[in-house]
Formats: structure tokens, C-alpha cells, sequence
């Protein structure tokens, strides 16, 4: 299986802070706080509204934040699809400049390329977010399987993104 250049990335990132992490804790070091992993941080879900829409959900954790500008959609190699983004809070970053940023839940409509009633496809997200605490997330890919509903149908379950298996082990 091949990784997206975004999955390598996050991978990459990870490889360098846990080493850090430890090397910190040993020098006895101030170490942050424990943070949630992505998929905890920045809850994803899903459904199918119709034959040509997709209703995406983030709920961000308290204390976290994510980037409007690091929100992208695809199903399989579409590129990035036409997503309905609310309007986020503007917040001055010490490392991106003025952005947009999102907490709580958000609710993004995302339009798909053509129809597809009664299909299944895999939606592709590219997410990225922070902890209030300073510590930036890498790049976070997410793939759901979500049910289209033929037309006239109605929308579909939510599907969540479910937990990545940890590739430390």
C-alpha cells in the first residue's frame, strides 16, 4: 500500500518528537502536557447527504484548534474536491501568519465530482491542528467509507473516522 505524501510526512514528524519527547523526560527536563492523539484531538465523521453532497463533521477537543486553510477532500484521484468551508476565527500564528482556525464542531458540505447513487467510496481528508499548549500537529490523513444514498433516498449514518493503528509498535 502506498502512503500519501501527507501520511509520510505525519509519519516523518512523529519519528522526530517522540525521541525528543523521551530525551526530555530522562534530562528531567519540563515536558508538556499529555496530548490526545489526532484522531481524539480532531474527531472526524461523516455521511452522504445525497448523490452529490458529503457532510463532514470535525469536533475539536477543548484546547485544540484546527487550520481552515489545511482542510482538504478527495475521493480517490479527484483531487482536492469543492468543500463549503464556514468562515473560522481569525488568529495571528507564529509560524503560518493570519489564518482561520475552527473549535468545537464544524460542519463542512463537500461536493462530489459527479454523482454516485448507491455507491460506496472512500472520502480522503487531509487535516491539520494544535494544541493550545503550543504543539502543532503534523499533517493528519483520515479515510472514510461512506454509503451514497440513491437519489430521492435519504442521507446516510454518520461514519467516524476511526482510531489509526499506532505504527510505534
Amino acid at each position: 500500500m502506498r502512503r500519501r505524501p501527507a501520511e509520510r510526512i505525519a509519519r516523518a514528524a512523529w519519528v522526530l518528537v517522540v525521541p525528543a519527547f523521551a530525551t526530555a523526560l530522562a534530562a528531567g527536563l519540563p515536558v508538556q502536557p499529555k496530548l490526545l492523539p489526532p484522531d481524539q484531538a480532531f474527531r472526524l465523521s461523516a455521511r452522504a447527504l445525497d448523490p452529490t453532497t458529503i457532510e463532514a463533521r470535525f469536533d475539536v477537543a477543548d484546547g485544540y484548534y484546527l487550520y481552515r486553510d489545511r482542510i482538504h477532500f478527495s475521493v480517490g484521484s479527484s483531487g482536492n474536491l469543492p468543500a463549503d468551508l464556514p468562515s473560522g476565527l481569525r488568529k495571528h500564528d507564529e509560524f503560518f501568519g493570519d489564518v482561520e482556525t475552527y473549535r468545537g464542531p464544524v460542519v463542512i458540505r463537500v461536493a462530489l465530482p459527479s454523482a454516485a447513487p448507491g455507491r460506496t467510496l472512500t472520502l480522503q481528508t487531509d487535516s491539520q491542528g494544535c494544541a493550545d499548549v503550543g504543539v502543532c500537529y503534523p499533517p493528519n490523513p483520515q479515510a472514510l467509507e461512506i454509503a451514497v444514498p440513491m437519489a430521492g433516498g435519504k442521507p446516510g449514518a454518520f461514519v467516524e473516522a476511526g482510531p489509526k493503528k499506532s505504527w510505534l509498535k
